[in-house]
Order: structure tokens, then C-alpha cells, then sequence
């Protein structure tokens, strides 16, 4: 009787204390998606002047990177140039080489395709921090990967 009665309470309550039109505004709201749209060119502008810029430390380096892995593109070259750059100016060569893996996955199954490509893009910055790539430091291979028992 009394769980009854309270649950009843409840519905009153919300019902005089929230009007249903203000409760349809407000996720109206927070539905919308149409905020400022960014043009490809903006992006990749706005990403190419983060990396650049010459206070940026590891996190902020950490952070751009870990954006840049979440959404559902491929980083133009130039962005990852201005990241390797970025790194060496912090001194974080890992770091540099796991970005360049990142954006290996980020190909997907279209990697023979697309890496290629960007390794031939950036390869001049590369040369020029001397980064060596994943393949050329041998972690394209598992390092201790046993033969497979039925090609003995």
C-alpha cells in the first residue's frame, strides 16, 4: 500500500514540477546535430596548427592523437607530419612510431591501399627527424613468433 501510494506521490510531483513542453525543448536540444559544420580543409587546418604549435607538450600531443584515433577517418599527411614534428620537438620518439601504427589501423582493410600512400607522403619528414617507421624497426612482425606446427 504504501510502495503504491509513493509511486503515485512521485508521478505528481514530476508532472507539476516539469512542464512536458520544457522536457520536449530540452531534448529537442540535445538531439540536434546541426552545430557548425567544419569543412576538410578546416579540419586538417585546425589539427595541422594544434601539432604545431611551440608550447604543446606530451599530454596535449596525447590528447590530439587520441582524438584523432577515435573519430572515423584516416589523418591526412600533413597532420601526421605536424604530430611527428610535435613529437620530436618533446623529444617522445615512441610516441611518434606508435602514431604511425595508429594510423596504420585506421586503414582498416583498405591498408594496402591507403599506408603506402601515406608512408610515401611522409617519408621526407621522417627522413628529415630521423623517425624510422614500424616495418623498418621490425614491428610489423610478432618478435617471437614460433613456426606453425603443420609447416615443419
Amino acid at each position: 500500500m504504501l510502495r503504491s501510494t509513493s509511486g503515485r506521490l512521485v508521478n505528481v510531483l514530476k508532472k507539476s514540477l516539469v512542464s512536458p513542453s520544457r522536457v520536449c525543448a530540452i531534448n529537442a536540444v540535445r538531439r540536434s546535430h546541426d552545430g557548425p559544420q567544419e569543412s576538410s580543409e578546416e579540419f586538417d587546418a585546425r589539427y595541422e596548427a594544434f601539432f604545431n604549435r611551440r608550447d604543446i607538450d606530451g599530454w596535449e600531443i596525447r590528447k590530439g592523437m587520441n582524438d584523432l584515433c577515435g573519430m572515423d577517418l584516416v589523418p591526412d599527411p600533413k597532420i601526421i607530419c605536424a604530430a611527428m614534428q610535435a613529437c620530436r620537438r618533446v623529444n617522445d620518439y615512441a610516441l611518434a612510431v606508435r602514431f604511425i601504427e595508429a594510423c596504420k589501423e585506421k586503414c582498416g582493410n583498405r591498408v594496402n591501399e591507403i599506408y603506402p600512400y601515406i608512408i610515401q607522403e611522409i617519408k621526407p619528414t621522417l627522413t628529415e627527424l630521423g623517425i624510422d617507421t614500424p616495418e623498418e624497426l621490425g614491428y610489423d612482425k610478432p618478435e617471437l613468433a614460433l613456426e606453425s606446427v603443420y609447416e615443419m
